[in-house]
């Protein structure tokens, strides 16, 4: 009974309810309706007679409430489908892409946050030189391949566009936690890729995360709304603390970001912006004047000398147009990819020093 509750307090986090769901109980009865709540223990369901099957009529039960809306106790429920699907398969994104072997690892397209649980499926065959490489590979290694000592050719993964990410085993099923967030990479184990044919048929599964719901509650006012489009920004929140060198062109932060979505950056401390500026805080010196007409290919001309700016690092390493953080910033991400920060000069040899970052996403 509790995996029933839990499954279903699930659904109400990231689907919306529906008509067309479907009650299988244990009695044999099929009920056609709209699951409209869980109250006191009971499922609450407006049925649909019409479209409701009873094999046995000595099955059905006299019970309170005969009209449309009929109560059932977790007990009665074999199972749940909600819009065709399962409780449980509602609880998952499945996108389907084919891995060739090649000179680049394919992205996905599929997005995973650190703690979700991500499943893997794959047939299909790739054929170099005269073998046939299932997704679970060879029984031989190729020391040139990611993993070595895996089998060569194996279906591996990895998160994120940066080479240090580790890799992978996948294979032809496997389930794994994300370490971190970012995009999922996917490749053969194999270090030749001239003489391939072929691709594996990838099917990738991802946990929803739970920070999505529908419900929204206002934290002033108490009141619900359904929404598709309402999120609790604050779900699953995560916090990090970086120090920004002044020295430093490009500072990653080690966090994937994706469009859209919310981040909070302030900063605190002093750094010294070269001789000419002297000590300034995050929001730099003051634009224009003097140091404005002779320094001027900073990355934001009009921002203060040693301000601190943040850019989008995508996912080919192209940097995105840089935007002001200064001491403060309450905004959403631009794009996808990794966030970068800096200090907002033009010569980084005569700086020193570094800012104390805090950064929740």
């Amino acid at each position: 009974m509790k995996r029933i509750i839990l499954a279903l307090a699930i659904v109400f986090a990231t689907v919306s309810i529906a008509a067309a769901d479907t009650f299988y109980l244990r009695d044999g009865r099929t009920v056609h309706g709209t699951l409209l709540g869980f109250v006191n223990g009971r499922f609450v369901v407006r049925v649909d007679r019409n479209a409701t099957t009873n094999p046995d009529a000595g099955a059905q039960r006299t019970r309170d409430n005969q009209g449309d809306i009929q109560y059932f106790r977790p007990e009665e429920i074999d199972r749940i489908e909600i819009d065709g699907r399962t409780i449980d398969d509602s609880r998952w994104e499945t996108k389907e892409v084919q891995v060739a072997l090649d000179s680049n690892w394919v992205d996905s397209g599929v997005y995973v946050r650190r703690g979700e649980r991500v499943q893997v499926t794959a047939n299909g065959v790739i054929t170099a030189g005269r073998s046939r490489i299932s997704p679970d590979g060879l029984r031989s290694n190729d020391p040139r391949a990611p993993l070595p000592n895996a089998a060569e050719g194996k279906l591996i993964g990895s998160i994120g566009n940066d080479a240090n990410s580790p890799v992978i085993e996948l294979g032809s099923s496997n389930e794994f936690t994300a370490d971190r967030s970012g995009r999922l990479f996917l490749t053969a184990n194999r270090g030749s890729y001239a003489d391939a044919r072929g691709a594996f048929d990838v099917q990738i599964k991802r946990e929803k995360s739970q920070t999505s719901r529908d419900t929204y509650e206002d934290p002033n006012t108490g009141t619900r709304s359904r929404d598709r489009g309402t999120v609790d920004r604050n779900v699953g929140q995560r916090e990090k603390t970086v120090d920004v060198a002044a020295n430093q062109r490009a500072f990653d932060t080690g966090i994937d970001v994706r469009a859209g979505d919310p981040i909070v950056i302030s900063a605190t401390g002093t750094i010294v912006a070269g001789s000419r500026v002297g000590q300034v805080g995050p929001d730099g010196a003051r634009s224009g004047g003097v140091f404005g007409s002779v320094v001027n290919t900073r990355p934001l001309p009009n921002a203060g000398v040693g301000a601190l700016i943040a850019f989008i690092k995508g996912q080919n390493g192209t940097m995105s147009q840089a935007y002001l953080v200064g001491s403060s910033l309450n905004t959403t991400v631009p794009a996808d990819g990794r966030l970068i920060l800096a200090v907002n000069d033009d010569n980084y040899n005569d700086n020193s020093g570094s800012f104390s970052v805090k950064i929740k996403y």
